[in-house]
């Protein structure tokens, strides 16, 4: 069946936006122009092993660039490497993984077509598992396979290169691993393949293999690594610098707008479907003074909690921070926690969107108590002295007035309610009964 497609310089325009690299660049227009003359879409496929049962925004860089090719017309196919998962891919590590075991690789491929639908089009997304060929692979396929690569060549790959110069060994099922996912690229006949700057190496390993195995080659399309939120590293769950995509909505528009403004400019690139000549626009009012850096900065954090949560969400969320942060009010929806007196200690109990808890506390005296103290024993700050540190730097209110003095007590013996701010993020309504 085939299908209209846009013209090329269209298409290519909108492909290219975010782009680090496409190799080669002639060939890619090439297939387009084919594509266009024939009225068949590209294949264009993106490799994702299930190592983690989450993703975070960083990941969706190349997985949107998945969704452009679908929004031209072209067949996006995700691959979940359920077998190559279990070799691990080499990249950018400097030991050899641990295996993971065919169990988390099945859970964490579940979690994961959930997460990539929030993105991609199901209905028109083909999911595929390299476990449909790797593993049926003989060993004399796999010899053959071997026979088409040179090792010196995989040798000078800089991951491997480098852990040889420090001395640390490489086992040889790593230096299998590019190889078993070039045959991926020969299976599923792709004529383009997606992935991020730092997989390159693997990439052009596919390309080759497929000309081994007879095919023409595929393009290739690399998207750059998106930085996390302190504006200077890659995002990275490790270095807690990331945006979950589960993350409530709330967080999630919190996170962007902690960005450094000249960094949104990227994340509008990266994360979002607006084209090049939107995003120039925005620029361009930003720069006259026609929209201010935060308004920008808020439509861009809408706009992408809204692609995971839905227009409401984002909607309330945009609001939230709009109380909260800009118009230094308390947001609509707070923790309240109520501390009944009892016989023996003090009933307490906690309410939140996510539910309610009851518990009894029995350290806590029925007379007056340093805040700081209180705050430690319901949880909402990590020890006392922590809370004492927030106290003395302002970061600390009640009923809308700044307490720095950390000596500050509440009387547990009155009953009282007060809307408590912690930090900037951190709202607290107190009900002793």
């Amino acid at each position: 069946m085939s299908t209209t497609f846009k013209p090329v310089d269209e298409q290519l325009a909108y492909l290219k936006k975010g782009a680090a690299e496409i190799i080669p660049e002639s060939e890619l227009r090439a297939a387009l122009e084919k594509s266009l003359k024939t009225g068949t879409p590209l294949r264009v496929y993106l490799g994702v092993d299930p190592t983690a049962p989450d993703l975070h925004l960083g990941h969706t860089v190349v997985l949107r660039k998945l969704k452009h090719f679908q929004d031209m017309g072209h067949t996006a196919v995700f691959l979940i490497g359920d077998f190559s998962a279990m070799i691990g891919d080499p990249t950018g590590v400097s030991e050899t993984r641990p295996p993971l075991t065919r169990e988390q690789v099945d859970a964490n491929a579940k979690t994961y077509l959930a997460q990539v639908f929030k993105i991609l089009d199901p209905a028109k997304t083909e999911v595929r598992y390299n476990s449909e060929w790797l593993s049926k692979l003989s060993a004399e396929a796999i010899v053959r396979l071997c026979s088409h690569y040179r090792l010196a060549r995989m040798l000078e790959r800089e991951d491997f290169r480098k852990r040889l110069d420090e001395g640390h060994p490489i086992s040889v099922h790593e230096l299998l691993y590019p190889l078993l996912t070039a045959y991926d690229a020969v299976s599923l006949k792709s004529d383009v393949e997606l992935g991020a700057t730092e997989q390159k190496f693997n990439l052009l390993v596919h390309r080759e293999i497929q000309r081994e195995y007879g095919l023409p080659g595929q393009a290739i399309l690399t998207m750059p690594i998106l930085v996390g939120l302190d504006g200077q590293r890659k995002m990275s769950k490790s270095l807690g610098n990331y945006i979950g995509i589960t993350e409530p909505p709330a967080d999630m528009f919190g996170k962007i707008m902690s960005i450094p403004d000249d960094l949104m400019w990227t994340y509008y690139e990266l994360t979002t479907d607006r084209t090049p000549q939107q995003i120039t626009a925005l620029k361009n009012e930003v720069s006259s003074g026609a929209l201010h850096p935060m308004d920008a900065k808020m439509r861009l954090a809408e706009e992408i909690v809204s692609g995971f949560h839905g227009p409401d969400p984002a909607r309330k969320a945009a609001e939230n921070f709009q109380r909260v942060f800009r118009d230094r009010q308390s947001p609509t929806e707070v923790k309240e926690t109520r501390l009944k007196r009892m016989p023996m200690g003090f009933s307490l109990r906690s309410k939140t969107d996510s539910g309610s808890s009851s518990h009894m506390v029995t350290d806590l005296p029925k007379g007056p108590e340093k805040w700081s103290k209180l705050l430690a024993y319901l949880g909402e700050v990590p020890s006392a002295s922590e809370a004492e540190r927030v106290i003395k730097q302002g970061g600390f209110e009640i009923d809308g007035q700044v307490e720095n003095n950390p000596a500050t007590k509440i009387d547990l013996g009155q009953s009282g309610s007060y809307e408590v701010r912690i930090g900037k993020k951190k709202f607290l309504r107190l009900v002793v009964e």
